[in-house]
């Protein structure tokens, strides 16, 4: 089976180069798709440098479940890798681990859970795992999702919610000393701050429409 890796960025210039280059490096990816949502650094150009990267360029923000949606009409493969731009400490051996349950049929989603990496990045996803965005999943399971512009950053939350639903099989992996870069590190604390409850408000305004993103 195919596999299409589709990469979510916003403003991401610092990061992006860093996961491409492990992606380029990994056999069972055999297309890679970055989403610039809406970015006003150079996370087009960084993505541009890797030969045989797919960019797609939203001029308007439209949320990760929008971006995920712009990346999946471009996508050929039947599994679906989806990471984060701001990974740190990315290997193959994390790509094998998502994807390899999928590719040999031992479930129908993965997701991935940071462990070893960062203290307050690995306790967040112990609490919240179906939050990650790390995670691999067969290409039918998203024919049942809907209105993806609607979930923004609660796309992951309707995906878990979603599996539930058709009863797949969600298999969680560790990821050993991965993490990613902290809203209040990318932008500062307040604007940081600022971000992360806007990310939990729209995690919880997907919770409460969970129906209408669903068919």
């Amino acid at each position: 089976m195919l596999t299409t890796a589709i990469i979510p960025a916003y403003n991401e210039g610092k990061t992006i180069g860093s996961v491409l280059s492990v992606l380029n490096g990994c056999h069972l990816v055999r297309q890679t798709i970055v989403v610039s949502d809406g970015s006003s650094d150079d996370t087009v150009e960084k993505a541009l440098a890797f030969d045989g990267v797919t960019v797609v360029e939203l001029l308007e923000n439209r949320g990760k479940g929008g971006a995920l949606k712009a990346g999946l009409e471009h996508a050929v493969g039947q599994v679906l890798l989806f990471l984060d731009a701001d990974l740190i400490g990315l290997k193959r051996e994390h790509l094998h681990a998502l994807l390899e349950p999928v590719l040999d049929g031992s479930a129908h989603m993965t997701v991935g859970i940071f462990e070893g990496g960062r203290v307050a990045t690995d306790l967040a996803q112990k609490m919240a795992p179906f939050l990650s965005g790390q995670r691999a999943l067969k290409r039918e399971i998203l024919e049942d999702l809907s209105c993806w512009e609607l979930s923004r950053f609660g796309v992951e939350m309707a995906l878990h919610r979603l599996a539930e639903e058709r009863g797949d099989s969600v298999l969680l992996v560790n990821l050993p000393d991965l993490s990613h870069v902290m809203k209040e590190e990318k932008m500062g604390l307040g604007r940081g701050l600022a971000a992360r409850m806007k990310m939990y408000w729209e995690i919880l305004c997907c919770a409460a429409r969970i129906g209408q993103l669903i068919k």
